[in-house]
């Protein structure tokens, strides 16, 4: 269901995504690209946990971008809408860039997170294995980077570019809207000094990588499993950093069941 979630007086207005009625909250985290009208894997969530799915102030018809400049202001929205929303504890899920945010909301409040599930997440460079300029991408490469299978239903639907001049002139004005909000935190590098704050999380933490990720390679696990106690990794085969359209049960199984343990 979509619904419009106000915060702080009318500071900032989102476009909420929820899926279930009952079980315990879960508060999902986008990465770069937004969500889609309705995400599969958050229904299939939805069956088991009460799930939260905002779309990032600056996203679709979510308002309030000018009020975050930086890693602390994401942050404390996010805190804002987790009180607003009557869960000041929840399991929180993020995939890429959201997994960084996920991961610096876990950090600077510990009380947060009740589990911590990251699926590709952003947050780390390695100098040796850079991070491909996703902002510089034309949009034929995009699903290269993006999918195992560039070819696959999932990767040509995502990244299909529209014959219409009309169509894609809205394309690339909306892919401006969301890259000028994530690049806040993604660009140049993606890297906001969690390395500094990550010893903070004490949630116990679920690592989720496509074994092809191109975008960010799984080498970058090591990264999360170094620097978070209590954090395990878990490979999810022939996918790449879209994991969960390219393996969604394997992906929705994985965390029901490390937040049902």
């Amino acid at each position: 269901m979509n619904t419009t979630q106000k915060l702080l007086n009318g500071k900032f207005s989102l476009e909420m995504q929820t899926y279930g009625s009952s079980g315990e909250p879960l508060l999902f985290i986008h990465g770069a690209g937004g969500l889609m009208p309705v995400e599969p894997f958050l229904e299939g969530l939805g069956k088991t946990f009460k799930v939260y799915a905002p779309q990032f102030p600056g996203y679709a018809e979510s308002t309030g971008n000018e009020h975050i400049d930086d890693i602390a202001d994401a942050v404390l929205f996010f805190h804002q809408l987790m009180d607003e929303l009557g869960i000041p504890t929840a399991n929180i899920v993020g995939h890429s860039m959201g997994g960084m945010l996920a991961a610096e909301v876990a950090a600077f409040d510990v009380h947060r997170a009740k589990k911590l599930v990251l699926i590709s997440p952003a947050g780390f460079w390695i100098d040796e294995t850079p991070i491909p300029d996703l902002f510089a991408a034309q949009l034929d490469e995009v699903a290269g980077l993006l999918f195992h299978d560039p070819k696959s239903p999932a990767a040509q639907m995502m990244t299909a570019i529209p014959s219409d001049f009309k169509a894609l002139e809205t394309m690339y004005v909306e892919r401006v809207k969301r890259f000028a909000t994530a690049s806040k935190f993604l660009w140049p590098i993606p890297d906001r000094g969690l390395k500094k704050r990550a010893y903070r999380i004490q949630a116990p933490t679920l690592l989720l990588w496509g074994d092809d990720d191109k975008l960010i390679p799984p080498v970058y696990a090591k990264e999360f499993t170094s620097r978070i106690k209590n954090c395990k990794l878990e490979l999810i085969k022939n996918a790449g950093h879209m994991v969960m359209y390219e393996q969604q049960e394997a992906l929705v199984s994985a965390i029901r069941k490390f937040l049902k343990s």
